[in-house]
């Protein structure tokens, strides 16, 4: 027998593996070379793979098995630190974007219907693709981060109304479709089933399976629960895909989730890669070539108008431009679970074949250009706060009011608001020192305003943010904001304007240090290295380091930028002169019998030091503390002496505290 599908696999993945290392060497994003391998692969490019149904079971098992990795990752915890982003952000994203596409299909001749369900389609982004770019670039945590990711959570709830509005705007079209009931009736089980599984039927059946202690048992099952679900929405008239998706929202909500999770996860990366190789199997080469210029105007197009529908929806919030053409930027590209959409669009006739096809060609070229968008928006950004625009859009700062605040001289200014910004404000208060903070997200300075903080909206990029908290008769300024390109924007700018302010900036990123120094910083804090030096300081203090060693020690690694923790070859001469003499060393506490040999003698008679290798660093009498005791400091019955020396010298020396008499 014959296994096409094995050997589709195997040529699929080998010719993946080659274009994948051609794009490192090209430093182009693997998601890019994942899309090209299809496309050389499938049926139109080198044929490598003839047999569609082949190609359609790929990618249905490739969108089964993201969806459900997707799904486990999800819950609903998540949703309340971004939640305006996901539920205003992405349902005005989506609402924009579905009318605006609308609008335009509307103008070439089809109805409304088709318009609507076309912009359901376009509205949609890649979680795929931007999450992993962002989490590469470590930018989740940024301003711009945290948006696209609240509209991209949105996008992904909402494409389960929106399969089930398709049959609906397909009946409306004049197609066949169930009575609105009986959909009504199937959403309403759905949605019981869901609560019913997560709530009861998967952590009981999750608990008993963890009991028997067998990997490959739960991981089987987790696979088996998954595939169920899927099999079960599809078996009542909804898609695989939406069920995949529902079954990994029910075991997120167990409480195995993580071990769950942890065993899929290896998976997820070669799930992904078949859905992305799977998509450019879809990419007709044939039809692109015939009209390139037009195909990639139309991506362009769609690009653009979705950059800026999304950068507007951002402002909206309240976020000033750069992050708004991060975000739009981010959010430009047309998603997978369009992909899925679409399918249903086939099933239910709101799509032809050919729209099909003109789609995904363009669906694949935004995807395939994402990554360079998000590579080169930081300039983009710049660019357009060149523009003669308004300086309440580029800035963020909202009103005249605002931006007053009281004359202060030699204060601290704090640019960024999160855990080490709240760490130090709350230092500052208790220290007496007058501070003022700027924060670049609107919900955290309306929280912290009402509160009777000293904190202010704006973009720290713009000279006219610095102006409004008298950056100028500052004496100390902390940049400790997520975003690394705003970071060093922010010191270079505070730097040439304002040089006598003394700079200190927080960075998560080794490679930015040198280039923080170069642009004015005068103190740059790397938060990896400065755990390092943590963790040294008291594994030294164990070895019994002395403590003007150790901090000879952190002073020289600091004031070379951590060249030593930055170069393996790096040995620091402090670091080369700390004798570890006490590597073995224990302190141990011995209390002075009335009869012993020490007792009413001074610590020179006994000599512990020169006779027995051990010091007595400590005597407590009473509730007096003798620290450091001299040669003439005489023992006394019932002391408590701290000897500090090996365990078998302290054990060898300790009958000179003990009555000779006392029974064992």
């Amino acid at each position: 027998m014959e296994l096409h599908l094995l050997n589709d696999i195997v040529l699929i993945f080998g010719l993946a593996i080659a274009v994948i290392y051609v794009c490192q060497k090209l430093r182009i994003p693997s998601v890019v070379g994942l899309l090209i391998t299809g496309v050389l692969a499938g049926p139109h490019g080198l044929a490598l793979v003839n047999d569609v149904a082949t190609v359609d079971s790929l990618a249905e098992l490739g969108i089964i098995l993201l969806l459900f990795t997707i799904g486990m990752e999800f819950s609903l915890q998540q949703l309340v630190q971004i939640r305006k982003s996901v539920f205003v952000g992405g349902a005005l994203q989506v609402l924009f974007t579905t009318l605006a596409t609308m609008f335009i299909i509307i103008k070439t001749g089809h109805t409304w219907q088709i318009g609507v369900f076309i912009g359901f389609l376009v509205s949609l982004s890649s979680t795929a693709i931007v999450l992993k770019l962002l989490q590469d670039r470590s930018e989740i945590d940024t301003p711009y981060g945290r948006n696209t990711l609240g509209v991209l959570i949105f996008q992904d709830i909402v494409i389960i109304p929106m399969i089930l509005l398709a049959p609906i705007l397909a009946k409306t079209g004049g197609t066949a479709a169930e009575p609105i009931w009986v959909l009504l009736a199937k959403v309403v089980l759905v949605l019981g089933f869901l609560f019913v599984s997560a709530r009861w039927v998967a952590p009981y059946l999750l608990y008993k399976i963890a009991r028997q202690q067998n990997r490959e048992l739960f991981l089987i099952s987790i696979i088996t629960m998954g595939l169920a679900v899927a099999w079960l929405t599809s078996s009542i008239g909804l898609s695989l895909s939406l069920g995949a998706f529902l079954a990994g929202l029910i075991i997120s909500e167990s409480e195995y989730s993580h071990q769950a999770l942890g065993n899929i996860l290896p998976f997820r990366d070669v799930f992904t890669s078949i859905f992305f190789v799977s998509v450019g199997m879809l990419f007709n080469m044939g039809t692109f070539l015939h009209n390139p210029f037009a195909f990639t105007g139309a991506a362009l197009g769609v690009l653009i108008a979705k950059a800026l529908l999304a950068g507007l929806v951002v402002i909206a919030l309240g976020f000033p431009l750069r992050t708004a053409v991060l975000a739009g930027l981010a959010l430009s590209q047309v998603g997978e679970f369009s992909f899925i959409l679409s399918r249903v669009g086939l099933q239910y006739q709101l799509l032809s074949d050919h729209f099909y096809q003109l789609f995904i060609i363009v669906s694949v070229l935004t995807m395939a250009i994402t990554p360079f968008s998000i590579t080169f928006a930081p300039r983009v950004a710049r660019a357009m706060q060149k523009l003669p625009l308004p300086a309440r859009l580029k800035t963020g700062i909202k009103d005249a009011q605002e931006a007053e605040v009281e004359p202060l001289n030699d204060h601290l200014v704090i640019i960024g608001f999160g855990i080490n910004g709240k760490n130090l404000a709350r230092a500052a208060s208790a220290s007496g020192i007058p501070y003022l903070v700027i924060e670049m997200n609107p919900d955290i300075v309306r929280k912290e305003r009402q509160d009777d903080e000293p904190i202010f909206f704006g973009d720290a990029t713009h000279r006219e943010v610095l102006e409004q908290v008298n950056l100028g008769q500052a004496r100390v300024v902390v940049v400790a904001i997520s975003d690394p390109a705003a970071t060093i924007r922010v010191t270079d700018l505070i730097h040439k304007i304002y040089p006598g302010v003394h700079i200190i900036v927080r960075t998560r990123y080794i490679q930015e240090i040198q280039t923080l120094y170069a642009v004015g910083a005068n103190e740059v804090i790397p938060e990896e290295f400065e755990t390092s030096v943590e963790i040294f300081t008291l594994v030294l203090k164990k070895y019994m380091v002395p403590k003007v060693d150790i901090e000879r020690f952190i002073t020289e690694i600091r004031a070379d930028g951590y060249e030593m923790l930055r170069s393996l070859s790096k040995k620091s001469p402090s670091l080369q002169d700390i004798k570890l003499h006490y590597h073995d060393a224990e302190m141990i506490t011995i209390r002075v019998d009335g009869d012993s040999p020490a007792a009413g003698k001074t610590l020179k008679e006994i000599d512990l030091r020169s006779n027995h290798g051990v010091s007595i660093l400590l005597i407590q009498r009473g509730t007096e503390t003798i620290v450091n005791p001299g040669g003439d400091e005489r023992l006394e019955a019932e002391d408590q002496a701290v000897l500090l020396g090996t365990p078998d010298l302290i054990t060898a020396v300790s009958w000179v505290f003990e009555d000779p008499d006392k029974e064992d």
